[in-house]
C-alpha cells in the first residue's frame, strides 16, 4: 500500500473512547405544543410540517422545545435569514440537531468541513471545493446522468406500479456522487443506510449513533486507502492530494469532507426528485402542463424547490443572550427551517400554492449565508434531468395510494417510499 501516514490508523484510534462534548435526556412521544415542545422527529412533522409551520408563524414564530437539551425553532424568512447571516452569535460545529454537542473546540472547523466550519476557517474549506462544482463541471457529467435514469426507466418498463423513490429518485444521487467520488456504484445500498443512520438517527442513544457514524469512516478509510494505491481522476484523489496553508489535508479533514458529500449530496437531491414527483402524481394539470410545454420545467422546478425544500440546517448559540424577543442560552440548537422560510407570506405571494409559472422566486432551498450548498448546480442538473426524462418517458401517472406514501424524519424532508401508478 502507498506510504501516507495520515491515514495509516482508523479515524477513531488515537481518540477518546467516549467522544468528548454533552449529551442530552433522549425525549420521544407526542409533541404536547408545537410551540413549548416541537420536535421535528415526531410523525405528523414528517407527514406535514407545512400546517404546523404556518400556524407557529401566527402564534409563536420562534418556538422552543426542552428536547434535544434545548432547541429554538424560527419560521419567519427574516428570522431564519438572520441567523444564517450571523456567524458571530451563532456557529454551524454541528448541523444535526441531537442529543450531543460536540465540544466547542472543534470550532471553526467542525467535524465536516466545510458545513460544519465557521469563519475563517470555512472561507477556505469551501474554496477547495469549488472548481468540482462549477456549471462547467457539472455540465460533463449531465450525459452520464441523463443516460442512467433512462437505464432505471428501461429496467422498470412493463411494470402498472413503481415506487418512484427508492426504484428511481434514490438512484439518481447516489450513482451521480459514486462517480464523482470514486466509490463502486454498487455500493449504493451502503449509502442509503448510511444517509438514514446519519440524518434519521439522532434519538438514538449517542454511543449507537456513533457506532453507527463510525461504520461509515471505516467504509471511507477502506476508499481512501483504495486510492492512495490507485490514484484516479477524481474528487477522493483531489481531496487526499489538496493543500489548505500550504500542508496536506489533516486525515479527519479529507474523511469529513468525503462524508459532507456522500450524506448531503445523495439525500437533499433523491428528496426533492422524489418531492417533485409526489407533487406531479397528485396533481395532473400540473403534469399535464409541463409535458405540453417542456420549456417550463426550469421554472417549475425553482417552484418545486420552493413549496417542498428538502434541508432544514441546525446551528449552536455561541453565548447567553436576548434575540427577537427570546432568552436563548449557549449551546441552545437553533434549527434553521428553510421550509419554513420559503412559505412565509411576507416574501411569497400565495406560498401555500404550487405555481409552476412563478416568475419572482427567490427561494431558500439551497440555504442563506455562507453555507448556502455549494453543490446547488449539481442538484438542479440532477433534478431536472430525472424530471425531464421521467416526464419524456411517463406523462401519465398518479399515486397508486396516497396513503403508502411515506416520508423522512429529521432535518431532510422527502418520500421514503412513492408508488405510483403508470398510465390512465
Amino acid at each position: 500500500m502507498s506510504v501516507d501516514d495520515r491515514f495509516s490508523q482508523g479515524f477513531r484510534d488515537d481518540g477518546p473512547e467516549e467522544p468528548l462534548g454533552t449529551r442530552s435526556e433522549i425525549v420521544t412521544g407526542p409533541v404536547a405544543d408545537w410551540a413549548t415542545d416541537f420536535s421535528h422527529l415526531e410523525p405528523e412533522w414528517a407527514a406535514d410540517p407545512y400546517p404546523i409551520q404556518d400556524e407557529l408563524r401566527q402564534r409563536c414564530p420562534i418556538a422552543h422545545t426542552d428536547r434535544f437539551g434545548g432547541g429554538w425553532l424560527p419560521t419567519r424568512h427574516e428570522d431564519v435569514a438572520a441567523i444564517a447571516y450571523d456567524t458571530e452569535r451563532f456557529s454551524s460545529r454541528s448541523i444535526i440537531m441531537s442529543n450531543f454537542r460536540p465540544p466547542r473546540d472543534i470550532a471553526p472547523i467542525g467535524g465536516s468541513p466545510p458545513i460544519s466550519s465557521d469563519p475563517p476557517f470555512h472561507h477556505d474549506a469551501r474554496k477547495l471545493l469549488l472548481p468540482a462544482f462549477t456549471k462547467t463541471a457539472v455540465a460533463r457529467r449531465e450525459p452520464a446522468t441523463r443516460a442512467f435514469c433512462h437505464s432505471l426507466l428501461d429496467a422498470l418498463e412493463g411494470q402498472d406500479v413503481i415506487d418512484a423513490a427508492r426504484d428511481y429518485a434514490q438512484h439518481i444521487p447516489m450513482r451521480v456522487i459514486a462517480d464523482m467520488l470514486g466509490f463502486p456504484p454498487e455500493d449504493g445500498p451502503r449509502f442509503r443506510e448510511f444517509v438514514e443512520n446519519t440524518l434519521e438517527g439522532v434519538n438514538l442513544p449517542p454511543e449507537e449513533r456513533i457506532a453507527r457514524m463510525d461504520q461509515l469512516f471505516d467504509y471511507l478509510l477502506v476508499q481512501i486507502r483504495d486510492h492512495l494505491d490507485h490514484p484516479r481522476d477524481d474528487l477522493t484523489t483531489y481531496l487526499i492530494d489538496a493543500e489548505l496553508y500550504g500542508q496536506k489535508l489533516d486525515s479527519w479533514h479529507v474523511a469529513g469532507t468525503m462524508a459532507l458529500l456522500l450524506i448531503a449530496g445523495i439525500d437533499t437531491t433523491w428528496s426533492a426528485i422524489g418531492a417533485s414527483l409526489w407533487h406531479l402524481a397528485r396533481t395532473p394539470r400540473d403534469r399535464e402542463r409541463l409535458v405540453a410545454e417542456p420549456g417550463l420545467l426550469p421554472t417549475a422546478m425553482e417552484e418545486l424547490l420552493r413549496a417542498y425544500a428538502p434541508v432544514t440546517m441546525a446551528r449552536l448559540v455561541k453565548e447567553d443572550m436576548h434575540w427577537n424577543g427570546v432568552d436563548m442560552k449557549a449551546d441552545d440548537w437553533v434549527l434553521l427551517s428553510f421550509p419554513a422560510a420559503n412559505r412565509d407570506p411576507e416574501l411569497f405571494e400565495r406560498p401555500g400554492e404550487v405555481v409552476i409559472d412563478r416568475q419572482v422566486n427567490r427561494h431558500a432551498a439551497f440555504g442563506l449565508g455562507i453555507h448556502r450548498c455549494v453543490g446547488s448546480h449539481l442538484a438542479r442538473m440532477e433534478l431536472r434531468v430525472a424530471l425531464e426524462v421521467w416526464l419524456e418517458r411517463v406523462p401519465v401517472f398518479s399515486l397508486a395510494d396516497p396513503d403508502a406514501v411515506t416520508w423522512a424524519t429529521g432535518q431532510v424532508r422527502g418520500p421514503r417510499t412513492l408508488p405510483v401508478r403508470v398510465g390512465s
